[in-house]
């Protein structure tokens, strides 16, 4: 029986947290993310992040192919632990063993064992104010994830959430400022080429967005581009 070295685990899951916020983009936060819950979470060998899009799944951050496949088994059968947890809300589902009947998900289990899966998790990666996905966990050994395991793995998703939802959140923001960058350029171009008013500048923009259908950004990049609105 492996005994779990609190102290030490801690400091890792300190060290992970900073390691989490210092990442500078949402992509590079997921792929921390993931790598974090190989390195972290033993009998890990490999872990993703799983979102729902309306009944599309997306996989992100996968450390390796077996990710995806899985993934995409969820979302071709409907069922799955992970699908689950993105979805229901669970905070956490486990399948011990894959070798073994599973009652829950019998025809994922059923096909995910030729996938050479012998034991997965899945935890719900989620803040107070939106669902994010779910983190999953996958292991080529049946019955290695232990309690302990799925404490380090939540305990994980727990932090991994919030680091997520700030790396949205700084990523939204530098779009908003890059968009009204991109927009005020556009629209001094305008004023300069047609002669007109910064308010003449912008709504022409918005119109021509709103005809084509095209977001205001796009519009704006394209003045800055060709130096006026393109027939």
């Amino acid at each position: 029986m492996v005994v779990m070295d609190w102290e030490a685990f801690a400091e890792r899951m300190a060290t992970m947290a900073r390691d989490l916020l210092a990442q500078e983009s949402v992509e590079a936060t997921l792929d921390r993310i993931s790598a974090c819950a190989v390195d972290i979470v033993e009998g890990c060998d490999a872990a993703g992040i799983l979102v729902l899009r309306g009944n599309r799944v997306e996989s992100l951050a996968p450390t390796e192919g077996l990710v995806v496949r899985s993934d995409r088994l969820q979302e071709r059968l409907r069922e799955g632990p992970c699908f689950d947890a993105a979805r229901r809300r669970e905070r956490v589902f486990r399948i011990r063993d894959f070798t073994e009947p599973e009652e829950r998900w019998p025809d994922f289990v059923s096909e995910a064992r030729h996938l050479g899966i012998g034991s997965m998790m899945g935890f719900l990666l989620y803040t107070e104010q939106e669902n994010l996905g779910a983190l999953n966990l996958y292991s080529r050994r049946p019955a290695v994830f232990t309690k302990a395991s799925e404490t380090a793995g939540w305990l994980l998703a727990s932090h991994a959430a919030v680091a997520f939802s700030s790396a949205r959140t700084a990523d939204q923001l530098q779009q908003a400022i890059q968009t009204r960058h991109t927009i005020g350029e556009a629209m001094g171009i305008l004023m300069e080429r047609l002669k007109i008013t910064e308010d003449d500048a912008f709504a022409l923009i918005r119109r021509v967005s709103q005809e084509r259908n095209v977001k205001l950004r796009d519009i704006a990049r394209q003045v800055c581009e060709s130096g006026g609105i393109d027939d």
